[in-house]
Parts: structure tokens; sequence; C-alpha cells
């Protein structure tokens, strides 16, 4: 199968071993955004939501979210995260209301930890969607991307 990691000498899919890779600090931030109605955004931002204070609930949410991605996506190993930081931005302009979403993760181990912020991202709008949904169920999740990650063989990424 050439030099394809995640298949094993049968063509089929496999967890890469990862014992041999150095240890080293890594870090990845990913960025997701989530556009509102006006009705939406003063509710969170006047803490008025009906289902309660939703930027702290996603904030868990998306931790949880990146302490548990490899039992969501199947070749991701289990990782021992040493941080997870959540971070909100709002965008408002004239009639648009945008939430941005940055999601940092830091480890120190032999895999990257890409996916769980990108994961972390993911999970933080969904639970905002979840829980204002019954105010709109218009709302659009934006772009979801890597903006940066350091640390492991391939070296660092910057967006």
């Amino acid at each position: 199968m050439g030099d394809f990691t995640h298949f094993n000498e049968q063509g089929r899919a496999r967890m890469v071993d990862i014992s041999d890779k150095q240890e080293t600090v890594r870090t990845a931030v990913a960025q997701t955004s989530l556009f509102v109605t006006k009705e939406i955004y003063e509710n969170i931002q006047q803490g008025t939501m009906a289902k309660g204070d939703v930027l702290s609930v996603a904030q868990v949410a998306g931790i949880m979210a990146a302490k548990n991605t490899s039992q969501w996506i199947p070749m991701c190993h289990p990782l021992a995260l040493s941080g997870v930081d959540i971070r909100f931005d709002w965008d408002v302009n004239a009639d648009t209301y945008q939430l941005k979403i940055e999601a940092s993760v830091k480890t120190k181990g032999n895999t990257g930890v890409e996916m769980e912020a990108l994961t972390s991202a993911s999970a933080t709008a969904l639970t905002i969607y979840d829980m204002c949904k019954a105010v709109d169920k218009g709302m659009i999740i934006g772009e979801t991307f890597l903006v940066e990650k350091t640390g492991g063989k391939n070296g660092d990424f910057k967006r």
C-alpha cells in the first residue's frame, strides 16, 4: 500500500503507531463562527436566553469535546491534554451578528492536537446553536479551520 500510514498491509484502516515519535509540547488553535439574529445576539449579551448562560455552557462543551475527540474521530489517539481554552469575539456590522469562536488546545505528547482544537470549536458552535434554536433555527455555522499548530516532526503551521 505504499507509504499510507493509516492502512495496514492488507489495505485496511488502522490507528498509526506513535510510540517512536518524539514527545514534545504541541499546540493547536482552531476557529469557527456562528451567524445569529439580532434577537439572539441581544439575548446572549444580556444573559436572557431561556436555556441559560449560552457562552458558559458552550465553553464547557468545547472543553469536553476536546477531551473526548478520540471517541468521535476513529483514528485519533486518546490524549492527556494539558490545557483547553475557548474564546469568543463578536463581530457586529449593520444587520450582521457574527460570533467568532477560537479553541486553543495544548499537550505534551507524541501526536498533535489539531483534531482536538477543531472538534472543540465545532462542539462549541453546535452547543450555541442548540441553546438558541428555539429563537431562530436559521443560524449559520461558518467556516471551521485550523489557525495554527506547533510541535511535532512536521513543524509549525500558521494560516
